[in-house]
């Protein structure tokens, strides 16, 4: 059975997400703190040791909450770092409208503070596209990238849900639900990615995605063949919610990755 339309799905899931706090599922992190960047706060938690692994939420969610069966268990091995990007999880929204090139800059200048570089980086949905933009604009910072139910443009989207964004498109949006779904009709856009420049990322990558993914398989193929170095997993019988909802086939394959593979000699 196809999976609930992206809107509906991605919005409860931002609705759940303001609620977090009081979810006994969740993982909380062991350490909180936030830092002043381009001139607002950035949330973000830390637990572990060892190399680094950055983990970059999905829309609308939160680090401890995307990844909440992966935490417990690679924080045994990573010194983990899990962001809030700008009016998601804890961190406080800022006037204007959510950007793809905004968040980045938010996560490199994050990392420059923490004096971080070279690092590993998760990304699920939202976070795989900053992920992706990471290694593009700043490939310093990044050693390798697993990714998953990512699209490069709005048109990666199941038609059936590019079509419902468009139909309750709101000129002026000012909640966090609203920008979000702005930010999903209009980006990411052709100057932020496009397949030339995922082809100057020289990085190794891992590209997940379910079989009835929000994200069209032939987007995701695309991305994939685009990619120098890439390996691609597709999960069978699976959605979006691929680390919530398959971390028991997901968490070994991603572990192979990081473990198997090393990073390009130019980064």
């Amino acid at each position: 059975m196809r999976s609930r339309s992206l809107l509906i799905a991605m919005l409860a899931l931002w609705l759940t997400c303001a609620w977090a706090d009081g979810d006994r599922g969740v993982t909380h992190l062991t350490q909180w703190s936030k830092a002043e960047i381009h001139g607002h706060k950035i949330y973000y938690a830390v637990r572990g040791s060892g190399p680094t692994l950055v983990f970059l939420h999905g829309g609308g969610d939160s680090g401890e909450h995307s990844f909440v069966r992966q935490l417990d268990i690679f924080s045994e091995h990573y010194y983990i770092v899990a962001p809030d990007q700008v009016g998601q999880g804890r961190t406080p929204d800022v006037p204007g409208p959510l950007s793809y090139a905004a968040m980045v800059e938010d996560t490199a200048e994050l990392l420059r503070v923490l004096k971080l570089q070279h690092v590993d980086v998760v990304g699920f949905s939202d976070g795989g596209i900053l992920a992706l933009m990471l290694a593009v604009r700043h490939p310093e910072l990044v050693r390798r990238l697993v990714i998953s139910g990512v699209n490069i443009a709005p048109e990666g989207l199941r038609p059936e849900d590019l079509e419902e964004l468009r139909a309750n498109q709101i000129p002026k949006p000012t909640t966090i639900g609203e920008k979000l779904s702005h930010l999903w009709l209009t980006s990411p856009t052709e100057e932020e990615l496009n397949l030339g420049l995922l082809a100057k990322i020289t990085q190794p990558v891992l590209v997940i995605s379910g079989d009835r993914d929000a994200i069209t398989l032939e987007h995701t193929l695309k991305i994939y063949r685009a990619l120098p170095d890439a390996e691609l997993c597709v999960l069978p019988g699976t959605d979006h919610a691929t680390f919530s909802g398959r971390s028991d086939w997901l968490n070994p394959i991603i572990s192979s990755f990081l473990n198997r593979v090393r990073s390009s000699p130019s980064t």
